[in-house]
Formats: structure tokens, C-alpha cells, sequence
């Protein structure tokens, strides 16, 4: 049986839920500056968290 970090779904789905998370907490609850640093966590986790599970699986 695969792993469940072979499947592309993991690697992109996992991060894009994660940051949907993020940009509303971000959205709702900061504003100014800490709202753009909550951003740019939320883009560095759709960026680089799909290469890191990838190689991990």
C-alpha cells in the first residue's frame, strides 16, 4: 500500500488548507503590518511546505 505522502493531493492540498487557515486569521484578527506578516507565512507555506512533502514521501 503507498504511502500517504506519495499522492500530489497531500503535497498541495495540506499547504493550501493550512494557509486558507492563516489569511483568515490574518484577515479577521490583525491588521497593519502583522496582517502582511501573516500573509507572507501564509504564501512561504504554499510555496515550500509542497517540496518538503515531497521529500519526505
Amino acid at each position: 500500500m503507498p504511502s500517504l505522502l506519495e499522492r500530489p493531493i497531500v503535497h498541495y492540498g495540506v499547504p493550501l488548507i493550512n494557509a486558507s487557515i492563516i489569511a483568515a486569521i490574518g484577515f479577521t484578527v490583525f491588521s497593519g503590518t502583522e496582517r502582511l506578516v501573516v500573509l507572507a507565512i501564509a504564501l512561504v507555506e504554499v510555496l515550500v511546505v509542497p517540496q518538503v512533502l515531497k521529500r519526505a514521501g
